[in-house]
Formats: structure tokens, C-alpha cells, sequence
């Protein structure tokens, strides 16, 4: 056998050699490109390499693009070898043994090197048997939305193909492809080890034109030598899943099995049999062998038909009648017809059932195909669109035996901890369960104590309060109290409980022993004692009993399965995928939705779920389930707030305001638009009536207001109302954490606790609830203790086993067979998306959804969630006299040190309202008097702790823009400079919610009262009112440290606008209430205002001595003078006796 070569030598003493054989080629060769697509052989030898690769040949050009590119249209096997030159004897290393070389001649007694071809003396005869049972999830490539999917398989020089299969998307061949007298060339150990791949293309067969590609995977088949035995593990092959891959996308799932036998020198006779076709049907099919194809059982497969939702035309005509076929294994059941679409989308016969065989092996089990069709005139259907469910498991029914087995395993458990805890055996069987919520009740025979820690919180308050943790409960004023204070006291155990995960995971990271690392987690360690100190004292402060929601940070359907425990959705499609990179996504493919729900079990069915009580064989395994009649009901829908907004306007914000659509209702809150906000808060609720089904999905929509033009979407959520509604979650109204007659936490649902409870039980057919002296109930086998006592608004106690009620529907999930967990009173937050930029969140929006019955009792008025205007208050800030001032002037006739100081303050986010203090000249020692008031109007949101400031951005700004800013009042120490610009000498920053109380003294006030807030006491202005003390100034130095440059003496007052009305007071020492002024030393004046005071300081304070001795000097050389003047005149006239 010739082989073509070829031999190219590179430079730099680099060697290539290529050798092209054992190819075929399905179209010529110049139309056509190579692609490298898989590697089969790599060998190194020092620095040598070669491959043997599989060149896959497709169209050249624009026939290259697109579903025609995709196709293979030639196979060539190619042998490549890089090395060095001096290497290059080794270039055939890598290449099957068993051949010859063929050298041509070049001269006398030289030969080419390397040779020009290879002839292969050792070959292999190997017969390949693909088993190709089943595809499925394969892409759509008609515009039905199916196709009519076929197999073609690749393997050495030959292919074969499966039959056509019609309008399906997983298709069942169960077909047996046999390949005879395939030529291998090697050692036979080499091929055992490394077979060739096989090549499997999965096509769409077309009436007219050319068949269109779905997708290609690859497998490896196994080896059988003539020398081994057909005999378990390795024979014969098991079924097993390849990916099928279209361009860089999946494209579905190959189950099928490859084996190659090789074929001994005694003939094929020796090779495991092949059976004969045995559907006469199907002509000369192979099937899948026995051994081969899985292991079937008798299953049965109930279809709950519930309805059809969102159906779009088709060939533009309005679904009217339509029906769902349901088809898996070739069995299958068709539903009832609707007979009026648009009047009521429900199926009429909701449960049918049909036997059909599959494997034992779960994982085997092939899908079920949802078809829906719009039944015509005169006998003629549409497809509408189609589902195919991939996986069967999550539908198949399980026995409860194991969990009701668990529970009572747990509740020995517990009941052997108890004893144990009580100091000695309680010889009680397990049977009813006890579940202590608050008092010790006596324990009564047959029954089990199981105490729930999480859920006594009164409890674990006192134990910390034995402990020494100074946490004072305030009870609060409910006339304080609204929805607001409870859904922000949630917001702040949500970071807590956030926090504390976050410090667990740095704790729970590995350390390094590295001298840097261990420095590295000092440092951490310190910084992490400082956040407990600051959070220490945090807790330390006054804490509120507050009632508390449930806030979700993601969507409500995310926390409870999607609200599919009996109901489930399944989207229909419709048209082929886009040839673009599969540019058409599966959303635009969605023509409607089928509700329903499926399941699978082995038959016979279990005897004990036959025998039931209350059980209805027409229903099938789903018992209790509603009637899906019409349903009037009143949807209440609550919009907190949003969230992180996706800017739409050019400055980088945006002024939303909220759209809601359900059914054929559309509420535009327009007018209420929050001007160039990203996190708005909106507080809004709108109630809507609707009839489910035909109205259940709630659309909510963010749009921008645009003076001009047409507001723009910024993000929108949807929401499956019907899903909610008939969930046994009971998702309809949130079950709130405290039953209250009255105040902030009053019980919303027009439905009791104890009649919730009664009717769980009637619609569950369970036995209860049976109330019970001591503050029992029991339901089932459970007993649940709690009060019994409720206040009303006049403070009077009354008798109520509403208590006791809420206690087990908080602990509905622990009833066994029934129980499960049911939706608290919440807030949840759901990611807001645009249609125009999909995938790409726009920001989240917090909300919340009732829905009351028609039929039942009418609910009260809606929750008020209107955002809490915020509170007018005053504050007075008095600065009395710093002390310790550095100084920073030098005098410039003594040089000595002074300060021109004065005192400047406002509240964050308005400093263009500081406000400043005299100066007090020349002070010395760093003493400055002022007794100087400052006055601070704010508007506060006391639940929020922020000042709340309204202001225009710019001159051309249409409204007013609302900024929240934490409250904390700056004062600040300055140098007053007249020629130059003044000197910033420190500052302090007071949190006004939360600041360090002042020092008595001056000598009591530290630079630690800044730096370390900590380990001083801290008081709030809002409850103090007023507060008086000495505070530290503080700067950074050269060394970036902080220093104390001085202190100040101040006195805050805190009034609201009402109080600050009846008491006014002056601004610095004006009145009324005026200040009186300062006694300031008499250095204390401005040397240019008045000269002959600065001469008289300057020089008398300084050289006042000096200057009386000289005056002294002056005056007795005065008299010495005169005496030597007038001596002797006065001894003449002595002499002469004048």
C-alpha cells in the first residue's frame, strides 16, 4: 500500500516532516480547507515531537459560515514531526508500527532521506458495532420547533446512518450499526490502547434540499482483541451520555455505546452473535442487543392538566382549542380540549395516566414530550409549540417510610437528651412529640419533650443579661412605632447575621507561617478587637423590642422552590435556532406555558396509599389538590423601595417612578415620580382586582420620567401570581411573627391563626387542632405549648388560643407526610431586567404581594409604607471656651508664641451654612473665650439616622433633588490670619446618633476620646436632648499620626421645630437669649485698632523692670547731677554768708 509524503526542511537547523495518509475524501480536494479537530498519537523523544491528528475538511470561503460550514465534507489523517535537524533519523517514531520504507535512489550509493512513502506489511481487521439508543434536548431546526433528527457516523473510510425520525427533539433509534472490514494499521497492542475516534453528526432531515446540521460529538469505542474474552466488566459496553456540540454551544445529549471486536484469523463466525430484526415495521433495523439495552419495568406516568397561559398566534390565527399530547417511550395520553381559550384556559379533566416501560436505571430514562396543538376544522391541528422534560427524576414518586423512619429516629434521640438532661431516664415511649415554646408544662404519658432552642428568645435575652451584658430592653412606645420601624429593626439583624458569616469565613482561612504573614495577621488581629470593641458598644446601647419581617435578598420564588411543589410551569417553544451563533435565544422562542405537574411510579401502586383516608383513585397520586374553577381575587401589591438603578438620564441619575400591569389593568404612578434618585423609595401600594388564571402575571416596572420625549424602561420584574396562589406554602399572605389586635404589628389577614390551622388540618385530613388546659394544642402526634394570653388596646388581658395557633404555623414544616414550610411575613428583593439588554441586571427592587380571596372575609385597609416624612429639629450649639490650643503665630517684636483663635461648625451636607465664632486675639496659652451660639435647622428621619437635605443640583435643574446624609456635627479650630489665609488647627467629628460624652474637665479630656470612641461612654443627642462637656481637637502631623491640637468646651440642644418656636434663641450672643460676652484678658485686642494699648502691652508687660530701674538709675543721677550742680553755689554763700 503507497502512501503519499512529504518532506520540508526549515531553518535553524529545524526539520519538519509531514506525512499524509490512510485518508478518503468525500468532495475534491482544491474545494476544500483542512482544520485541525483532534489529536490522536503524541510521542517526545528527546525534544522530539509528532502527532498524528484527524484533519476534518469543510467548505472554503462564504460557504463556510453558518449550519453548510459546519458539515464535514472530507477526513484526512495526518502525521506531523518537529525536531531538529540532526534528529531527524527519529521523525517516523511517532507513526504505527509495522511498515517498510520506500527511498528513492538519489546517486550512487546515496539514498533520500526520508523516504518518499511507507508501506504497511501489519494490519488489523476490526468490525465496529455502534449502538446508538437514544438523543434528546436536541435544538430545533424547523420552524415547528422539532425536527426530523437522524444519526450519520464517522469511523476510518466508512459511514453509516440512522433511520429518520419525524418531529421530535429526542429521538429513540434503538438501532445497531454494524461496520464490517475495517482496515487498522499498527500493532494490535497500540490500537487496543488508543483506538481511533468515532465521528457522530446528528442531522435534520428536509423535504426539500439538503439535510441540516444539529450538532457533532465524538466517542471513543472499546477494544475487544481476538484473543479476549466477551465476558463482564468491560462486555458487553454500557450506555453512556456524550455532549452533543453545535459550533461553540451544546445541542443536546448522544446515549449510545461503541465497541470494536477484532476480527481472528478463523473469520467472524467467532464474534459475539448479532440478533435479526424483530419489528417487521421497521424492515431490516438492527435493535439494540439485550445486554446492551437498559433493563425495563412496568412504570405509570399521571399528568396533572392544569392549563395554558400566554398562547401566541400561529400563522396569525388566535389559538382557540387547544389540546396537549403528552409522549414518552412511544406510549403517551392526550388531554382534554378547551373548548373556549380565552374564556377559561383550564382544562376541564384534570388527572389521566398511561403505562409505559422503562429502564430501571434513572439515569436512562428517556424524556417526555409536551405537544401542544390548536384543534381546527374539519379534524386539522396546529402545533402551537412543544417541551421536552430531559429528566424524569425530580418527578418520581418516592416513599415516605424513610422520612416518617428518620423523624421518629430523631425523636428518640431527643427524648433520650432530655432524660439525660433532667437527670435521669424518663420511661416514656416515643410517641407524641411535645414542643416546648415557652413554660414548663407537666409531661403527660406517650408524649416526647422536644425543646426548640432557635425559638425562645425570651430565654436567651436573660441568660445574657446573667452574664453581664449590658443590653437594656426598652419596651417601646407603639404610638412611635409604624411598618417602617420593623422592616429597618430586620434590616439590621439581616447585616448582623451578614457580618457574623463574614468573620467565620476569615476565620475559618487558612494562615501562612511566613514572618510577613504572621506580622500581616497581628495587624489583622488588632484591627478585628478594635470592630469588636465598636460593635461591643454598639450593643451595649439601648436596644428596642421590636417585632420583626422576614427580608429576602433575593427572590421569594428562589426561597421556596419557585413555588412548584405540585404545580409546575413548562415553557413551550416554537421555531428553529438562529444559524447566528445561535443568536436566537430560548426566550424568544417561548410561545406560552403549560401548567401541570408530572408523575412517575412503578405498579403497582403501594397498597398503603390506596388505603388513605379520604383517598380519590380518579385524582390518582395527587390527593387535595383545588379545583382550578375561576377564582375573583384581590391582589395587594407593595413596592418599598428600589435599589442600585441603572442611570438613565445624562447626569448619571434618574427619576423613577413605578408602572404596575396585570391582566388587562395598568397603574402609571407618574405623578409620584422621585426626582434624580438611584435608590428611591417609593412606599407605595396598589390594590387590583383580578380572575385568575387569565390575569395572574404581575409585571412591576421601573420607568424614567423624561420631561420631553417618551419615558424609557429602566428595568422590570415578573411575577407568577397563580404559582403563589395555590402553592401549599400558602405564599398568598405572609404569616407575621407576633399575633397583635392593635398598634404597628395588628394581624393583616382577614384568616385567624386557629382558623388557618383548622383549615390546614381539614384540607391535609388530619386529625386536630385539639386545644388544651396549660397552653397546649395538639395536631397529629405533635403538642405545642405557648401563652394564651393577648392585650388588647385598653391594656386589659384576655384568653385567646390565637398564640398557640401562629406557634404551629411557624413549625408547620416539622408535621410529618403534610407539613412544609409556610411564607412568613417578608420583604423580598427581586432583580430588575430589560427586555433591550437582556441578562444584564438594571438594579433590585424591594416588594411585597397579598392576595385575598373574593369569597372569603374581606381584608382591612392596606399597610402604610408610605415613606416617614421626615422630623423639623433645631440644633443649638453653644461653644463656651477652648483650652490647650496650639499655637501657631510668632510675636514679631518678642517672638513669641501666640494664636488668633476661633471656632467653626456646621452639619454634614451643609457646609455652605458654617457658621464661625469671634476671634479671640493673642491668646498665649491656647485659652480662647467665646460663649457663642450656633443654631442648625435640620430635617431628621429618626428611623433611618440621616439628615434628609433637598436642594437643587444647578441653576437649570427642574426639581429639587433629596440627598440622606448621616447627622454629625463638625466643629473645627482655626488661626485667624489677616493678610493671609487662616490656619486649620484641628477638628472634631460628633456622630450625633452615637458620640463620646464630654469630658467634665479639661484635664479629664483626652486625645483617646477621638481616636478610641470605644472604651468611652456614648450618648445620642436624640435622647439626651442636651449635653454639656469638653471634647478633644485632633489633626495629623507630619508622621500622618493623629496629635491633639486642642480642646473645646460646648454645650448641644437639641429641640424640635415646634419647641425651638416657643423658646427661641439668638444666634452668638444676640438675643433673645443672649450670651453674655466673654471676660477676655486684656491681651487679647488688635494691635491695629488701638496702638497705644499694643505699645503699653508690648513694652510694660515685658520690660516693666528694666524700665523701673532705669527710671530709678535716671532719677538718682538726676539728683546727683543737681547736687553736684548746685554744691558749690550753696558753699559760696556759706563762705561769703550770704
Amino acid at each position: 500500500m503507497q502512501y503519499v509524503s512529504y518532506v520540508a526542511v526549515m531553518q535553524y537547523d529545524s526539520y519538519v516532516a509531514v506525512m499524509l495518509y490512510d485518508s478518503y475524501v468525500a468532495v475534491m480536494q482544491y474545494d476544500s480547507y483542512a482544520t485541525i479537530m483532534q489529536k490522536d498519537v503524541k510521542a517526545k523523544t528527546n525534544h522530539i515531537t509528532s502527532s498524528q491528528l484527524v484533519v476534518n475538511n469543510f467548505l472554503p470561503g462564504k460557504r463556510g459560515f453558518g449550519t453548510a460550514g459546519w458539515t464535514v465534507q472530507a477526513k484526512i489523517e495526518v502525521y506531523f514531526w518537529l525536531g531538529l535537524n540532526k534528529q531527524r533519523k527519529d521523525f517516523l517514531t511517532g507513526l504505527p508500527s509495522g511498515y517498510e520504507e520506500n527511498k528513492a535512489v538519489q546517486g550512487q550509493g546515496l539514498q533520500s532521506f526520508p523516504p518518499i512513502s511507507l508501506t504497511y506489511i501489519k494490519k488489523q481487521l476490526f468490525q465496529l458495532r455502534v449502538h446508538m439508543y437514544q438523543a434528546r434536548s436536541l435544538c430545533a431546526a424547523d420552524s415547528s420547533g422539532l425536527s426530523d433528527p437522524f444519526a450519520r457516523v464517522f469511523f476510518s473510510t466508512q459511514s453509516q446512518c440512522t433511520e429518520v425520525l419525524q418531529e421530535t427533539l429526542c429521538p429513540t433509534w434503538d438501532q445497531l450499526l454494524v461496520f464490517d472490514n475495517i482496515e487498522l494499521y499498527g500493532e494490535a497492542q497500540e490500537l487496543r490502547d488508543d483506538p481511533p475516534i468515532v465521528v457522530i453528526e446528528i442531522y435534520d432531515q428536509d423535504t426539500v434540499g439538503k439535510a441540516e446540521y444539529i450538532g457533532r460529538t465524538f466517542a471513543k469505542p472499546i477494544v475487544k482483541m481476538a484473543e479476549e474474552e466477551y465476558c463482564p466488566p468491560r462486555f458487553p459496553p454500557q450506555l453512556e451520555y456524550y455532549q452533543i456540540y453545535r459550533g461553540n454551544s451544546t445541542a443536546g445529549d448522544l446515549l449510545a455505546a461503541f465497541e470494536l471486536l477484532q476480527i481472528p484469523p478463523s473469520g467472524k463466525h467467532n464474534l459475539p452473535p448479532i440478533d435479526g430484526p424483530t419489528d417487521s415495521e421497521r424492515g431490516p433495523i438492527l435493535p439494540v442487543p439485550k445486554g446492551i439495552r437498559p433493563v425495563l419495568s412496568k412504570y405509570r406516568i399521571e399528568i396533572l392538566f392544569w392549563g395554558l397561559r400566554d398562547l401566541k398566534r400561529v400563522n396569525l390565527a388566535q389559538v382557540d382549542r387547544p389540546r396537549v399530547d403528552i409522549e414518552c417511550a412511544g406510549k403517551g395520553v392526550q388531554s382534554a380540549v378547551i373548548q373556549n381559550y380565552k374564556k377559561n384556559p383550564n382544562f376541564s379533566t384534570l388527572v389521566k395516566y398511561f403505562e409505559v416501560d422503562l429502564p430501571e436505571n434513572e439515569l436512562l430514562h428517556p424524556p417526555l414530550n409536551i405537544r401542544v396543538v390548536d384543534c381546527r376544522a374539519f379534524g386539522r391541528y396546529t402545533l402551537v409549540g412543544s417541551h421536552a422534560v430531559g429528566s424524569l427524576r425530580k418527578f418520581i414518586y418516592r416513599p415516605p417510610e424513610n422520612k416518617v423512619q428518620n423523624w421518629v429516629n430523631a425523636a428518640k434521640l431527643m427524648h433520650e437528651y432530655q432524660a439525660l438532661a433532667n437527670g435521669g431516664p424518663l420511661f416514656h415511649p416515643a410517641g407524641d412529640i411535645n414542643v416546648n415554646m415557652e413554660t414548663e408544662v407537666p409531661v403527660k404519658k406517650m408524649e416526647t419533650v422536644v425543646k426548640l432552642e432557635a425559638n425562645e428568645d425570651e430565654k436567651s435575652k436573660k441568660k445574657k443579661k446573667k452574664k453581664g451584658e449590658e443590653i437594656e430592653e426598652e419596651e417601646p412606645d407603639e404610638s412611635m412605632l409604624d411598618w417602617w420601624s420593623k422592616y429597618f429593626a430586620s434590616i439590621e439583624t439581616l447585616m448582623e447575621v451578614c457580618t457574623d458569616l463574614q468573620d467565620l469565613k476569615i476565620d475559618d482561612s487558612p494562615m501562612k507561617g511566613t514572618k510577613q504573614s504572621k506580622s500581616k495577621d497581628k495587624a489583622k488581629a488588632q484591627e478585628k478587637e478594635k470592630k469588636k470593641k465598636q460593635l461591643e458598644m454598639v450593643e451595649k446601647k439601648e436596644k428596642v423590642k421590636i417585632d420583626e419581617l422576614q427580608v429576602y435578598d433575593k427572590e421569594l420564588e428562589t426561597e421556596f422552590g419557585n413555588f412548584e411543589d405540585w404545580l409546575h410551569t413548562f415553557n413551550l417553544y416554537r421555531g428553529k435556532i438562529g444559524d447566528d451563533d445561535d443568536s436566537c435565544t430560548d426566550e424568544e422562542r417561548i410561545v406560552g406555558r403549560f401548567k401541570g405537574s408530572i408523575c412517575v411510579y412503578k405498579v403497582p401502586l403501594p397498597e398503603d396509599i390506596a388505603r388513605e383516608a379520604g383517598y380519590e383513585p380518579t385524582f390518582g397520586m395527587f390527593q387535595g389538590i383545588p379545583n382550578n374553577d375561576l377564582v375573583n381575587v384581590l391582589v395587594r401589591v407593595y413596592v418599598v423601595r428600589a435599589t442600585e438603578l441603572h442611570p438613565a438620564d445624562i447626569n448619571g441619575k434618574a427619576d423613577p417612578y413605578i408602572v404596575i400591569k396585570l391582566g388587562k389593568t395598568e397603574i402609571r404612578d407618574k405623578e409620584n415620580y422621585i426626582s434624580k434618585q438611584l435608590n428611591p423609595v417609593f412606599g407605595k401600594s396598589f390594590d387590583i382586582e383580578v380572575t385568575f388564571p387569565m390575569e395572574s402575571m404581575l409585571t412591576v416596572s421601573i420607568y424614567d420620567w423624561d420631561l420631553v420625549g417618551t419615558d424609557d424602561l429602566i428595568g422590570e420584574t415578573k411575577l407568577d401570581l397563580e404559582n403563589r396562589y395555590y402553592s401549599k406554602h400558602r405564599a398568598t399572605c405572609g404569616i407575621a411573627q407576633q399575633y397583635s389586635l392593635h398598634g404597628y404589628n395588628m394581624w393583616r389577614d382577614p384568616v385567624k391563626p386557629t382558623q388557618l390551622l383548622t383549615k390546614l388540618c381539614k384540607e391535609n385530613k388530619m386529625d386536630g387542632p385539639h386545644f388544651g388546659p396549660g397552653g397546649r394544642v395538639k395536631v397529629a402526634n405533635r403538642v405545642f405549648t405557648g401563652p394564651t394570653e393577648i392585650e388588647d388596646e385598653n391594656g386589659v388581658k384576655k384568653e385567646t388560643d390565637e398564640h398557640l395557633s401562629l406557634i404551629v404555623l411557624h413549625h408547620w414544616e416539622e408535621v410529618p407526610r403534610v407539613g412544609c414550610r409556610l411564607v412568613p411575613e417578608h420583604v423580598e428583593t427581586r432583580p430588575l431586567l430589560n427586555p433591550e439588554k437582556p441578562g444584564i441586571e438594571q438594579g433590585r427592587i424591594e416588594m411585597f404581594v397579598d392576595m385575598f380571596p373574593k369569597d372569603m372575609p374581606a381584608p382591612g385597609a392596606p399597610i402604610d409604607i408610605s415613606p416617614r416624612k421626615p422630623k423639623k429639629y433645631e440644633l443649638r450649639v453653644i461653644v463656651w471656651n477652648t483650652d490647650e490650643v496650639i499655637l501657631e503665630d510668632d510675636d514679631y517684636f518678642t517672638g513669641e508664641k501666640s494664636s488668633d483663635i476661633f471656632v467653626r461648625g456646621w452639619l454634614k451636607g451643609q457646609q455652605e451654612d458654617k457658621q464661625d465664632t469671634d476671634v479671640h486675639y493673642h491668646s498665649l496659652t491656647g485659652e480662647g473665650n467665646f460663649n457663642w451660639r450656633f443654631i442648625f435647622p435640620f430635617d431628621y428621619l429618626m428611623a433611618e439616622e440621616k439628615i434628609v437635605i433637598s436642594k437643587k443640583e444647578s441653576m437649570f435643574s427642574w426639581d429639587e433633588t433629596e440627598y440622606k446624609i448621616p447627622a454629625r456635627l463638625t466643629l473645627q479650630v482655626w488661626d485667624a490670619d489677616h493678610f493671609s489665609a487662616d490656619d486649620f488647627l484641628g477638628a472634631i467629628e460628633l456622630d450625633l446618633n452615637r458620640f463620646t460624652r464630654g469630658a467634665k474637665t479639661a484635664k479629664l479630656c483626652t486625645i483617646e476620646m477621638a481616636t478610641d470612641e470605644s472604651a468611652f461612654p456614648t450618648v445620642s443627642i436624640f435622647k439626651q436632648k442636651r449635653v454639656k462637656g469638653w471634647w478633644p481637637f485632633v489633626a495629623r502631623n507630619e508622621n500622618d499620626e493623629m496629635e491633639l491640637t486642642g480642646k473645646v468646651e460646648a454645650e448641644l440642644h437639641l429641640l424640635t421645630a415646634e419647641e425651638a418656636e416657643k423658646s427661641p434663641a439668638g444666634l452668638a450672643r444676640n438675643e433673645p437669649e443672649p450670651l453674655e460676652k466673654p471676660n477676655r484678658p486684656d491681651t487679647s485686642f488688635i494691635w491695629f485698632m488701638n496702638p497705644l494699648k499694643s505699645i503699653r502691652y508690648f513694652i510694660w508687660h515685658n520690660y516693666r523692670w528694666l524700665i523701673l530701674k532705669i527710671l530709678a538709675i535716671v532719677l538718682l543721677l538726676l539728683l546727683l547731677g543737681l547736687f553736684l550742680y548746685s554744691m558749690p553755689g550753696y558753699l559760696v554763700k556759706k563762705i561769703l554768708g550770704a
